[in-house]
This record gives C-alpha cells, sequence and structure tokens, in this order.
C-alpha cells in the first residue's frame, strides 16, 4: 500500500492525501498530476516560459510530495520521491 502526500506549496495545512494498492497506480497519478500542475502553472504564468523554468516547475513540484509505503497506514515509512 502506497500512501501520497500532495502539499499545493510548502505551508500547505491540509494536503491532498491518497492512497494507492499497487506501485504503478500510484506512478501513473504523480507523473499526470504533476503535469497538470506544471500546465497550470505555465498556463498563467504572465511570461514566457523557457524550458529551464519548465524543468524548475517540475522539480518545485516533486519537492512538494511525500510518498509513504507500508502493509497498512499504521506500518508505512517514506520513500523517496526520487524514485520516479
Amino acid at each position: 500500500m502506497y500512501q501520497v502526500i500532495y502539499s499545493a506549496d510548502y505551508l500547505d495545512t491540509k494536503p491532498s492525501v491518497s492512497y494507492f494498492d499497487f506501485f504503478e497506480e500510484m506512478q501513473d497519478y504523480l507523473l499526470e498530476e504533476v503535469q497538470r500542475r506544471v500546465d497550470w502553472t505555465v498556463q498563467h504564468s504572465s511570461y514566457q516560459v523557457s524550458e529551464e523554468d519548465l524543468k524548475s516547475f517540475e522539480e518545485i513540484e516533486w519537492t512538494l510530495i511525500q510518498i509513504l509505503e507500508g502493509e497498512n497506514v499504521k506500518e508505512m515509512k517514506t520513500i523517496n520521491p526520487s524514485i520516479f
């Protein structure tokens, strides 16, 4: 079982929490959600966005994610999102 905690920003007191039974489900969710949030940032930017900016936006999104893994909620331990 995997638990994903995805904050909107570093001070988010009510982050999005999702549970997945399979690693592939979690991976698909994270890749889609990171892309969705980066796309939103680009679409709402009042400035021209460079490739370097895009990479920076994506890196910031990955820092807002915490992934826990375990047999049940009480036994979950944090794993590093850099596995993606």
